[in-house]
């Protein structure tokens, strides 16, 4: 008989009380579900259930095989599944979280191409500047920029984006420009809140020295086009990835701080829950940022 098969009725028995429940749940027949266990204790040379006229019970070893069956069954249900998830056309809704400057400059504009490719997909996506729990949330995924806190997520990388100081040229007339690291702490600073290390600037010397500075800043927002708004205003230092500042830098509205620095790159990643597989909706998503941004080339971000 198939191992498989007399697995599923023992596991079946023991998960239903008894024979008659365990054939009502398997669709088969009181005498076919006796003949697997059967077949199965014989083939283990060991007896499994204790029988009675009132109840059906694991013996100790039958309870030891129950908990590896149980996990055995739940596996080949999963791969069950992932096969027919790969061939199903993506559909449902998809919620996803992502930082709102990023969202609206980056997301919102190929959304409309992601939805005429794959119709069946309805998309809700929310843009906030916090972190957010996926799974006690309710999000099938969250697109992420930097490092990634330890996590039992899976992630994807999709792209990165580099990362510099700027200033406004009013801001460099009035207190100067850094010429070394250390000269940052006599500077203004404005510090994104939303980073776990968001008064803490990890800056890489030109001799490769990695180095931190810390600081409380002069000004602190969890927003980063408001981080942008304010140093072109002459506020202060910001230190912003590339797709904030790169328009604002071309029209003359900021420069670099410290340009001879070594360029920082971060990267942008499609986060989502742990599994055996991933949700078609999620993967054909993440497969068409990957694609999306690989077209825009590095220059966009």
């Amino acid at each position: 008989m198939d191992r498989l098969t007399e697995m599923e009725a023992f596991a079946t028995v023991v998960d239903q009380g008894g024979f008659t429940d365990a054939a009502k749940k398997m669709g088969i027949s009181k005498s076919a579900v006796s003949k697997h266990v059967s077949s199965l204790e014989a083939r283990l040379g060991a007896r499994l259930l204790n029988r009675t006229t009132r109840r059906v019970s694991p013996t100790e070893i039958g309870l030891a095989y129950y908990d590896r069956a149980r996990r055995v069954l739940n596996d080949a249900g999963e791969a069950d599944a992932l096969v027919t998830s790969m061939q199903s056309a993506p559909s449902g809704l998809l919620r996803i979280s992502v930082a709102t400057d990023f969202g609206v400059n980056h997301l919102s504009p190929v959304l409309g191409e992601f939805l005429s490719d794959f119709p069946e997909i309805t998309v809700n996506m929310v843009l906030n500047n916090r972190y957010v729990e996926l799974i006690s949330e309710g999000f099938d995924m969250a697109i992420r920029i930097g490092e990634l806190e330890d996590s039992t997520l899976r992630a994807r990388k999709l792209t990165e984006t580099t990362k510099r100081m700027v200033a406004s040229p009013k801001y460099f007339e009035e207190f100067g420009r850094p010429a070394k690291i250390d000269d940052l702490n006599d500077h203004k600073l404005l510090h994104y809140t939303n980073q776990s290390n968001g008064a803490v600037w990890k800056i890489t010397a030109p001799s490769g020295e990695k180095r931190q500075v810390r600081t409380s800043g002069w000004l602190s927002v969890n927003d980063g086009q408001s981080l942008l708004n304010a140093a072109v205003s002459g506020l202060g230092i910001a230190y912003l990835p590339s797709y904030l500042y790169a328009n604002a830098l071309n029209d003359g509205l900021i420069e670099e701080a410290m340009p001879d620095l070594p360029v920082e790159k971060q990267g942008i990643y499609a986060v989502y829950p742990p599994g055996r597989f991933t949700q078609p909706k999620v993967r054909a998503f993440i497969d068409f940022l990957v694609n999306s941004f690989a077209e825009k080339g590095p220059d966009a971000w």
